[in-house]
């Protein structure tokens, strides 16, 4: 309780205050769960009236964080497991009161939930907390600074290189991905985000085929060359060529064959 300079006690809208002092009921409660050897019959039904009375904190530190895109349930229930965590790890006999254990135990588990399940891109959890250090080391030099902080300003703050911040700004961008069904353009035409995306080019498969293919032709005689040209490139059929170049259309089978022997073994060849 605090004492004003008038003598009266003051107004505290505190939930730590009005929960933590020893003659309340949660502190109560958690000094017979504390005071109970492990393994003891009644401590289970201790532990678990203990967690019941600190819950509003564990509420109370979850909408702080409402509103950043996390289901607020999803939110209490995260809070809720830090509570329970740091009910469990207490030990008074370290001297430190439970609120000041628990807090940062109940935020700290906040904060892993968002760093572990709110990105839509996998990154290395490295990356996740630099993403969160900066954006930390942004809204304190900004107050500081009175402007937006430079990237060598964020570095200096963090002890950082230049490159290190940028690697995580750059990593911040998987934080939220966009889906490829967003509408994209002036609104004039229905094109969506993942028409703008390159498709599979059949013919690049077939490049190193060409350039293999021009050097093997090379090793036919004239008709040969001729006969593969008509037949492949004018889509003629073998009597039309027969009639082209003036032999039967027989003679025009045997050239076509003879030629394809001779540019299988030449493509088969090539490494």
């Amino acid at each position: 309780m605090t004492i004003t300079s008038t003598g009266r006690p003051a107004q505290t809208n505190s939930l730590a205050d009005r929960s933590t002092t020893p003659e309340s009921p949660a502190s109560h409660l958690l000094a017979v769960m504390v005071a109970l050897p492990a393994g003891h019959p009644s401590r289970p039904a201790a532990r678990a009236r203990a967690i019941e009375a600190w819950l509003p904190l564990a509420h109370h530190l979850a909408r702080r964080y409402n509103g950043r895109g996390e289901p607020n349930e999803d939110l209490t229930q995260t809070a809720a497991l830090g509570l329970i965590n740091a009910i469990d790890r207490f030990d008074p006999s370290r001297g430190i009161e439970f609120v000041s254990f628990a807090v940062p135990t109940i935020v700290g588990e906040i904060k892993r939930h968002f760093r572990d399940r709110t990105w839509d891109v996998r990154v290395p959890r490295r990356l996740q907390e630099r993403r969160m250090a900066i954006g930390e080391a942004n809204n304190s030099l900004t107050q500081l600074l009175g402007r937006s902080p430079t990237v060598a300003d964020i570095a200096r703050h963090l002890d950082l290189t230049e490159e290190e911040i940028l690697e995580g700004l750059e990593g911040a961008r998987a934080y939220n991905a966009v889906s490829l069904s967003t509408p994209f353009g002036d609104g004039t035409t229905s094109r969506e985000l993942g028409d703008t995306l390159g498709g599979d080019d059949n013919e690049l498969a077939l490049a190193e085929l060409k350039v293999a293919l021009t050097s093997a032709v090379a090793i036919l005689d004239d008709r040969e060359r001729r006969v593969i040209a008509l037949r492949f490139h004018g889509n003629l059929t073998q009597q039309s060529i027969a009639e082209q170049i003036g032999v039967s259309q027989m003679h025009v089978s045997r050239l076509l064959t003879r030629a394809l022997a001779k540019l299988r073994v030449q493509l088969t060849a090539i490494p």
